[in-house]
């Protein structure tokens, strides 16, 4: 099984160390490999094909696809309905029974990699998250786009000026996911070069 790794914008950094708040952003070692390593880790079994692995610089997100519960459902909206019901019910029982299990492989990647570790399932069309961390973004915003998080909040659409920029960020990402991963390999390919560093002749 070979790990599938989506890198956030801040996927690794250099050397290791806690600080007040948790560890620091600056020093946390690298995750590159977090993908190989948890492949390598999780019993088989568990997942069909490898799982999809996110990381940032807070949180290693794992996403396993689960084998579909059986039946058959028409494709009518009661057939769906039942077919969502039954994939929310396999991934309960996942969560469940691998729970002392995953708590412990967690432990081992929070130690290796410096980051909360969070995990979730998929069937089909119904993916569920368990216990991801929500974390504060401090910034500072001008009057207009002040505004913009404001109407958002006055006509509905988010309950508070967080939760509209926490709407707003999902809505980039889903329309702009080629855009982004265009920037993420550019980024990384700078990484490489500076690494790399000039030679001389």
């Amino acid at each position: 099984m070979s790990g599938r790794m989506h890198r956030g914008w801040h996927g690794g950094g250099r050397g290791r160390g806690p600080g007040r708040g948790g560890w620091q952003q600056s020093d946390l070692p690298g995750a590159d490999d977090a993908a190989a390593w948890l492949s390598g880790r999780l019993p088989d079994g568990w997942f069909v094909g490898a799982p999809d692995v996110t990381v940032d610089r807070e949180e290693i997100v794992i996403v396993g696809e689960l084998a579909a519960p059986d039946g058959e459902f028409d494709d009518t909206e009661a057939g769906r309905t039942e077919r969502a019901a039954a994939a929310s019910g396999r991934i309960s029982r996942f969560r469940e029974d691998t729970r002392d299990e995953r708590i412990d492989i967690a432990r081992q990647a929070e130690h290796r990699y410096q980051r909360k570790v969070a995990w979730g399932a998929r069937i089909g069309d119904v993916t569920e998250l368990f216990t991801t961390a929500s974390v504060p973004v401090m910034t500072r915003l001008r009057q207009p786009e002040r505004i913009v998080l404001d109407t958002l909040v006055d006509s509905g659409v988010a309950r508070s000026r967080s939760d509209a920029l926490a709407w707003a960020v999902r809505l980039v990402g889903e329309h702009a996911e080629e855009w982004l991963g265009e920037l993420r390999d550019a980024m990384a390919k700078v990484d490489e070069l500076r690494t790399k560093g000039p030679t001389g002749q």
